[in-house]
């Protein structure tokens, strides 16, 4: 099965179930289905799988488990996933103009045209507001404006309330969870009587976790109020001094350059927009943190506070910093363990700024204490196993830790598939990329598709590879491919080797090339004398005359002539 076809499948399935859910009267959203699809597959305890293909029975009985958790009342478990998808979807950090751009209209914001007008709108909407501001400023017959009566009316209303009401809810939700801590651990301390164990453990677990990730969400918005309280602040002064320029600029003359103070409109309008926009932040964070209340209903309907404060008797509620206080005499001295590598806060630059795992709970705590969340004391000092960092409670737990880290980080992640609302609040996304091996098939079942099916293999990347498509008797040469064809034609042995036929005469292009005669010169030796005449005597007399008489004749020419 292609990779296509395994995600349409799922998604048939998730829709399948969101169906379903509608039509028995709870509208769920894509994104939880796909959240609960996958806790379902990742808790060993129902059987699934990733390695192999699902069956037609496997995919019937991950509906029904996924409809019948997703149908739950009154459940802290599903209260918390539901929490978590909400705030993915709607919170996101401050450099993402949360403020003036919410992801909620962000369908109905690509559906828009642009306009060319667009640039010229806004300049003249920036050095209207700019205008209007200064003339409210000008009112004051006094040099010092009050900033305040300049400030947008809904950041004057949402700055003192935003900041105390998170702080009143994480108050609240900080008690809670201290006190389910201190119900859990005396409800699980291995001396306490079998007569005192008729509570629900799991659900008391469940709560504690539900009120553990609500206080995580708020206090990431309180992060936030505070630093737009800060930010505000800084907007404040720079509004105060952009006014005071522009009233100098302008004073009590009748006309002054555009170039001059347009550009001073726009900042001052620049300041105020951001005013503004620090005061829908402002807002937003409020109704996040209001649009979470119904996330932790179902704990407080299961658990009464008085209910609890029965459970705990005259049990000691410890607070998160009292721990810290109590196990602040414990410390790590790395020299005594060489074989593993421990930061402490003398020799670790940014301490405080670390990313722990496990959202800073003490691992050994959460494994050893059957999933109670306790949070870690840094300076105890932080154990560093292959490139992450972990904390503990007490000196003991790290040193127990730390003897074999493998073990309990492979429990905690067995304790997340148990309880898939860890896996966020732990931060423990990256730990499920695969899954325990898939169960013997059950007789009945039968495969949709042929599994795939898998083996060792290996292979060697090429330094310098080679194409094979490369066609090897190709020749670039025409002269070549010319001695190719009469190779290939073989006249020798032709009738008409040494003789054009009628069909062949004129038909083939000779061309012949050249040299033209080269200009050839020499040179003779004159000389300046003169010649003397050649001497010529003949003798006439000799022949066939033995004792007849020679006769001497000079031809020589005379020298004077």
């Amino acid at each position: 099965m292609s990779r296509a076809h395994a995600e349409s499948v799922i998604k048939n399935i998730i829709s399948e179930i969101a169906q379903e859910c509608a039509v028995r009267g709870h509208v769920v959203s894509e994104t939880l289905v796909a959240f609960t699809v996958k806790a379902v597959v990742l808790d060993p305890r129902n059987g699934f799988n990733v390695d192999r293909l699902l069956t037609k029975q496997d995919v019937q009985k991950l509906v029904e488990l996924c409809l019948e958790k997703l149908m739950e009342q009154c459940s802290p478990s599903l209260d918390t996933i539901k929490m978590q998808v909400y705030f993915d979807m709607n919170y996101t950090s401050r450099p993402a103009l949360q403020s003036v751009f919410p992801q909620m209209e962000l369908g109905a914001f690509m559906v828009l045209l642009k306009r060319d007008k667009e640039q010229q709108l806004n300049e003249l909407s920036m050095l209207v507001t700019g205008i209007q501001l200064f003339n409210k400023a000008s009112k004051k017959e006094s040099e010092e404006t009050d900033i305040h009566e300049l400030m947008p009316a809904i950041l004057n209303e949402a700055l003192p309330v935003t900041s105390k009401s998170i702080e009143h809810e994480l108050s609240v939700s900080q008690t809670l969870a201290w006190k389910y801590t201190a119900v859990l651990e005396k409800l699980t301390d291995p001396d306490s009587q079998p007569g005192e164990c008729d509570v629900p453990v799991v659900l008391l677990k469940q709560a504690l976790y539900n009120i553990r990730q609500h206080e995580v969400f708020l206090k990431m918005l309180l992060a936030d109020a505070c630093l737009c309280a800060k930010h505000v602040e800084s907007l404040q002064s720079e509004l105060s001094s952009k006014v005071k320029l522009l009233k100098e600029t302008v004073q009590s003359k009748t006309a002054v350059p555009t170039a001059r103070v347009f550009p001073l409109f726009k900042s001052l309008s620049k300041v105020w927009s951001g005013l503004k926009d620090e005061a829908e932040l402002l807002n937003i964070l409020n109704n996040l943190m209001h649009n979470l209340q119904p996330f932790i209903a179902s704990q407080a309907k299961i658990f009464s506070e008085a209910y609890l404060d029965g459970l705990l008797e005259e049990s000691e509620v410890k607070t998160d910093e009292q721990r810290m206080t109590e196990s602040s005499d414990e410390r790590i001295v790395p020299s005594e363990m060489k074989t593993q590598e421990w930061l402490l806060p003398e020799t670790t630059a940014n301490f405080n700024e670390l990313s722990l795992q496990y959202n800073g709970v003490c691992g050994y705590t959460l494994v050893n204490s059957d999933g109670l969340l306790l949070p870690g004391n840094p300076h105890i000092g932080i154990f560093k196993h292959k490139e992450k960092l972990y904390v503990f409670r007490s000196k003991e737990a790290a040193l127990k830790f730390a003897s074999s880290p493998g073990d309990f980080i492979a429990e905690v992640a067995e304790k997340a598939k148990h309880s898939p609302e860890l896996i966020q609040l732990l931060k423990l996304h990256q730990q499920f990329s695969c899954v325990s091996p898939y169960a013997e098939m059950q007789p009945g079942e039968r495969l949709l598709v042929k599994p795939i099916t898998k083996c060792e293999s290996g292979t060697q990347t090429d330094i310098h590879p080679v194409e094979t498509n490369i066609v090897k008797s190709y020749e670039w040469n025409e002269w070549e491919l010319r001695r190719k064809a009469i190779k290939l034609a073989d006249l020798l042995t032709k009738v008409t080797h040494s003789a054009q036929t009628d069909l062949s005469h004129m038909r083939r292009e000779n061309v012949t090339q050249t040299w033209l005669p080269k200009n050839a010169a020499c040179q003779s030796k004159r000389d300046g004398e003169s010649n003397v005449p050649k001497p010529q005597i003949y003798l006439a007399g000799l022949r066939g005359q033995r004792d007849g008489n020679m006769v001497k004749t000079n031809l020589t020419r005379s020298v004077d002539e």
